[in-house]
């Protein structure tokens, strides 16, 4: 088993085909509405519990910003529609973290650890129920893609352009 890296040479329109090649079943796309979104929210919460460095201090950034933008540019690369999408995700996901953070008596990293390990546990599950490997097993950039997979389901219904 080999996870290939292959650069931005597929569209958008590709990559959410391919992606949904491997999501076919409606249970186990019921399990990724609710886990992508428990995965991506994890990671953040995760990253933003980081102390920033001094010098992102100096300049008052803060270092999930930094990654929230790196993440966006490779969707803006993709369509920015999309992108615009998932900056008001990723921002929600983060005021939601600051609102935990500020009300709740909870230590962040170990509660985005344990989101993020059973919201993967809930994706395992749904391919197995699929009997299909995941996308990221082929291309680790499918780990991108399946929350703008899942934006690009409410952007059709919603008739916006990808």
């Amino acid at each position: 088993m080999s996870i290939q890296f292959s650069v931005l040479m597929k569209n958008i329109s590709q990559w959410l085909s391919e992606y949904g090649e491997s999501h076919q079943n409606k249970t186990n796309k019921a399990i990724h509405w609710i886990c992508v979104p428990l995965i991506l929210w994890s990671i953040l919460m995760a990253i933003s519990a980081i102390p920033n460095p001094h010098f992102l201090q100096a300049l008052n950034i803060n270092f999930l910003y930094i990654v929230i933008m790196l993440a966006v540019a490779y969707y803006a690369m993709l369509s920015t529609s999309l992108a615009i999408g998932m900056v008001i995700i990723m921002f929600g996901m983060y005021a939601l973290t600051i609102y935990i953070k500020m009300n709740l008596a909870l230590n962040i990293p170990i509660f985005a650890l344990v989101v993020f390990v059973i919201a993967w546990i809930g994706q395992f599950i749904g391919h197995k129920i699929e009997g299909k490997k995941p996308s990221f097993i082929k291309d680790i950039q499918f780990l991108l893609i399946g929350p703008i997979w899942l934006l690009s389901d409410v952007y059709k219904k919603l008739k916006i352009p990808l």
